[in-house]
Formats: C-alpha cells, structure tokens, sequence
C-alpha cells in the first residue's frame, strides 16, 4: 500500500498552522463535541475520534459513526485505531531511551550498529539519526519497492531477518538519493527498527511491547490491523475507497494492513486513550520514560531546508497559536488515519482518528476545530 506522502505529511502542517489563538485556556468539553459533530457532518467519515490532552492527560474524548460502513454498530472509545505513520515517532522514541540506558548512540557508525554487513563507502558519515530525520539519501521506490510488497506477506523469514535483509540490500549501495536532502521513506525507519532488534537481540516488536507500552501501561498497543476493542469485543474496521465506494476490509484479511515487516515505519494500533498517554509525554519532558534532553532531541528538526522533520515528528519551530514549535504527524496505511498535534509550550496536544484510508478530510477538519476552540 503506498501513499502520496507529500500529501499526508502537509496535512499535518496545516492542521499544525491553524488558528491564532494565544491564551492558555483549554476551553471545555462542550465546545469539543460541538467541534466533533461539526466535522463529521462535515466530512461524512465511516467513524470519527477526537481527544484533547494537557500535562495532566486526557482532558477530553469522543467519537461518532460506526464500526462499518452500511452498519449500525457504533464505534466507541473503547476500540482501538490503527496509527500508521505515526509508529515512527515510537520507533524514534524507543532508540531514544536505549541510548538514555547506555546501551545505543546517536552518533554510531553504521559499521557499528550493523557488523558483518557490507556497507558501500557511499555511506561514510551518515548516522541513525540522517535515517530518523530522511535525510539520508533513501528512496523507498529503490530501497522496496513494489517487490518487496508483493512478497513480504509469504516471506518465510522471521520479521528481524526480513528487516535485515533491506537494510543489506540498501546500505550495500550508494545511496540513491540526495544525502542531506529531505525525502520521506519507509525504509529509513525499518532500518532504525533493525538497529534496535541487532542491539536487543529482540525482535522490534518484541522490544516496543517491553520498552514502550509496559512502563507506559500501553495495555491496547498492538501492531497490525486491530481485531477486537479493549475490552475483546468487536472493533472498528478499516476501510478503503471514497464515498459510495468505500467497503470496509475484515482485519483477519492480510491485505488489512502493510506487511508486517514494515513494523516500525507503521503498523501500531491502540486506542484513544493510550494514545494520549503516549503523547503527554512531549508535553513533560519525556514523562520519567525519557530523559528530558532525550525527548528534546526527539523534537529537534534535521538541518537543511525542505521539512521540517525532526525524529518520527514534523516540528515546524514557530506556530503562531501555539507559542512556539510544534510536533505533528499523520499516519495512514490507506485503510485508516490518524492525526496528532502537540504543542509543548501550551502543554496541550490534539488526536483526531479516522477507520478510512480516505479520512484526511475528516481528520483535518477535526484538527481545525479543536485547536480553534482552544479560546473560542
């Protein structure tokens, strides 16, 4: 499944530009559910969700529609969403606390984090942290390519193998983009996920689940497309197409999701509620999970022009309503889609989830309303 990322990754700008608000007030429960039933009536999406987040945490949620299209099963807050893209700013993260426990280096060579691996020249100098910010020179179209989705659902490797296997095949060449240039790819985070699994000698989702969801009581983290909701029952599904067209895709069906083995650029499901929890975490320095110098390193963009990209976040570093930068991104493996906002300096982040490939629209719209009832 594949995405125009231009697209995607600019919806997060604007989601992140809007409003021009300036006070601290938070506004009320009240204006967020006129906000929410605003832009699902708006949009029309299968299901909509929406939460608002303070250093305190989730200070509001809701969610309209239904589980399926052409059913009358009401999605609920209990059901879990699946983030895309936005596994990234976990798998950035999770690379973060390995080097706050010493065992991980911002700046280890490549050599190092990947012995035995025949590393072309081409790649003297690039660091984790060029493949975190895509600026290493990685094109997706090369480094996977339509192969490698055509194949890696039957590939009979473990995922660390497989995960193994691109990174060969990637670093063994020059690279084929810009080094230094921005260019969104998938790849760039497989390889990071890979680094994490040669280091822990675990597997990438092995590590998040002991790392990442468990000290953070991540209960309804998962990869791949959810089957049930917190509480083992029916959840949401996916769903593919626009308007009329749009067929809701059974999560049991391998094409419900990417291949597994792009796990760390973006396979992560969990529900609203946990989602918030992950996010305070920028909005308190990294929450204990973190140290704070780490987390402000997570917020940092790459040096060069083109995107703002910091690691696993957009960060443009002056949004006017915000009172300063901004993490943002969205995520989508074309069945689903989610969109995060967090603005540290006003300690408040924003989370609008939909369970279509084709929720963009809704997203965004709910984005607009939340941040703009900020001090409505």
């Amino acid at each position: 499944m594949t995405l125009n990322r231009r697209r995607l990754l600019a919806a997060g700008l604007v989601a992140a530009a809007t409003g021009g608000v300036s006070s601290a007030s938070a506004g009320d429960a009240a204006d967020y559910e006129a906000g929410l039933d605003a832009a699902f009536a708006e949009t029309g999406p299968v299901a909509l969700a929406g939460g608002v987040v303070t250093r305190e945490g989730l200070v509001w949620s809701g969610v309209r529609g239904v589980r399926r299209i052409g059913g009358t099963d009401p999605a609920t807050l209990n059901d879990r969403w699946h983030l895309g893209s936005n596994t990234k700013a976990m798998t950035a993260a999770l690379y973060g606390r390995l080097v706050d426990q010493g065992r991980a280096d911002w700046d280890a060579p490549l050599g190092n984090l990947f012995p035995g691996v025949r590393i072309d020249p081409a790649w003297d100098g690039t660091t984790i942290r060029d493949f975190m910010h895509h600026r290493a020179g990685v094109k997706d179209a090369d480094a996977l390519g339509m192969v490698f989705f055509l194949t890696a659902r039957g590939d009979p490797r473990s995922l660390p193998q497989q995960r193994l296997a691109v990174v060969e095949r990637m670093l063994g060449v020059a690279p084929t983009g810009t080094k230094g240039a921005f260019e969104y790819a998938n790849a760039n985070y497989m390889l990071v996920g890979a680094a994490i699994e040669r280091i822990t000698g675990q597997s990438w989702e092995q590590v998040v689940q002991a790392e990442l969801f468990a000290p953070l009581g991540l209960t309804s983290g998962g990869f791949g497309a959810p089957k049930t909701d917190t509480a083992g029952g029916p959840n949401v599904w996916g769903h593919r197409g626009e308007g009329a067209a749009r067929v809701a895709v059974d999560p049991a069906d391998p094409g419900a999701d990417n291949p597994p083995a792009l796990g760390p650029a973006g396979t992560a499901h969990m529900s609203l509620d946990d989602y918030a929890k992950w996010l305070r975490l920028f909005l308190t320095d990294g929450g204990g999970w973190l140290k704070p110098e780490t987390a402000a390193q997570l917020a940092t963009p790459g040096a060069g022009e083109g995107m703002p990209y910091a690691l696993g976040w957009i960060a443009p570093p002056q949004i006017p309503w915000a009172g300063g930068p901004v993490l943002t991104h969205d995520g989508s493996n074309t069945l689903w889609y989610a969109t995060a906002v967090v603005a540290p300096a006003r300690g408040v982040a924003f989370i609008a989830l939909s369970n279509q490939g084709a929720g963009q629209a809704a997203t965004t719209a709910l984005m607009r309303k939340l941040v703009g009832r900020l001090n409505a």
